[in-house]
């Protein structure tokens, strides 16, 4: 076993950096007041290749590994989590699942686009009345000569209000997980209508939106994979998926640790800066030790996809594990500034209201506890 990164896996950690640094920090807190990002990030992040990763050169993609992938998802996890979600979705579920079960077709179609950020896909799966159980999706998708008509309602899409493309997970057979169809699905088609969701405790800057698909024509060359398989598309990218949210958590912690040393060796209380407090090193050392954790299990997700392996509960311990740290390394970054943490002068308030959502989406941490319980047991626990 070997952790010594590569040389070109130190240089696209070093890439991704400085182009946090340079282009999410300085803006990271007055996105979260307007609660939206400066779209314009969409072109530099694929200028720069980060909507590109793993996604071969033939289809327009920078290639790399899973690993670098997640070395980039920490440093923009580090710089805004509104801005890794723009990847994460658009790259990691939409144009990886494109890559993955498309055909020839789509693939050239759409992967050039989405790679270079002239395009943006959402994951169109939650639905008003169905999330932790996907199966039960109630937006149809009813055969029409050559066409598909859709019909139904997805909420809080990542990506939704931007997007050029949507990934439909719809029901074009019976009941469960058997009758899903998977759909790609252009946001400009009539019939079709994003409408932005305000007020969120965290990733405000991120553009999450509700879907109202309303008779919406597609031509079945717009499927993806075949018919009744749409379950297995979306189940597939969530497992990836789950790395990426974990990556991201992991730069969201280590953010918190930076912000958390910086102020306890610049704060003075009882004549003395606050880092020489020994309850005030035990949280530095908790969050610490949540960061050097997490990333090892995302690393070890990362390693095994690139060897081929099964990783589906890994990835869920990975995602279970980080989002779970992010939320308590937050909290305790929190502690550490006092009341100064609950002004948005200063980034740990937003830490906090960011990570909580961590624990939500893409398997909340009851869903992933359940998969990993399943995989020990044997047992379906739902």
């Amino acid at each position: 076993m070997n952790l010594e990164l590569s040389d070109e896996q130190s240089a696209a950690r070093a890439l991704a950096s400085d182009f946090v640094d340079r282009e999410i920090v300085p803006h990271a807190a007055a996105w979260d007041r307007a609660e939206s990002v400066d779209t314009a990030i969409v072109r530099a992040l694929g200028d720069v290749g980060f909507l590109g990763l793993t996604i071969p050169e033939e289809f327009g993609g920078s290639g790399g590994d899973h690993l670098t992938y997640c070395l980039v998802l920490e440093e923009l996890g580090r710089g805004d989590s509104a801005v890794r979600g723009i990847v994460s979705v658009s790259l990691g579920l939409v144009a990886k699942s494109i890559h993955s079960f498309g055909t020839d077709e789509q693939k050239h179609d759409w992967l050039p686009r989405l790679t270079a950020g002239t395009a943006l896909g959402c994951f169109a799966l939650t639905e008003p009345g169905t999330g932790s159980d996907a199966a039960q999706l109630r937006t149809t998708a009813v055969r029409d000569g050559d066409d598909w008509v859709l019909s139904g309602t997805k909420i809080f899409i990542t990506n939704g209000t931007w997007a050029d493309v949507a990934l439909v997970f719809a029901r074009t057979g019976g009941e469960g997980h058997r009758g899903i169809t998977a759909f790609l699905v252009p946001t400009d088609s009539p019939g079709f209508t994003a409408r932005p969701i305000h007020g969120k405790l965290g990733l405000r800057g991120q553009a999450t939106a509700e879907l109202v698909i309303d008779g919406v024509r597609v031509p079945d060359s717009a499927r993806l994979h075949s018919v009744g398989k749409g379950f297995g598309v979306a189940m597939a990218a969530l497992a990836k998926g789950r790395m990426s949210v974990a990556a991201g958590c992991v730069g969201l912690a280590r953010a918190c640790l930076e912000a958390a040393v910086e102020y306890s060796t610049q704060r003075e209380q009882f004549g003395k800066p606050i880092a020489g407090h020994q309850l005030v090193q035990e949280l530095l050392a908790d969050i610490a030790l949540d960061v050097d954790a997490a990333r090892l299990l995302v690393w070890r997700v990362a390693d095994l996809i690139d060897r081929g392996r099964e990783f589906a509960v890994e990835s869920s311990k990975a995602k279970l594990f980080a989002s779970e740290a992010a939320v308590r390394s937050a909290d305790r970054a929190l502690q550490v500034f006092g009341g100064y943490g609950f002004i948005d002068e200063f980034p740990v308030g937003k830490y906090l209201r960011d990570a909580k959502v961590m624990t939500l989406y893409e398997g909340t941490s009851q869903i992933q506890k359940l998969l990993i319980g399943r995989a020990l047991t044997g047992v379906n626990a739902f």
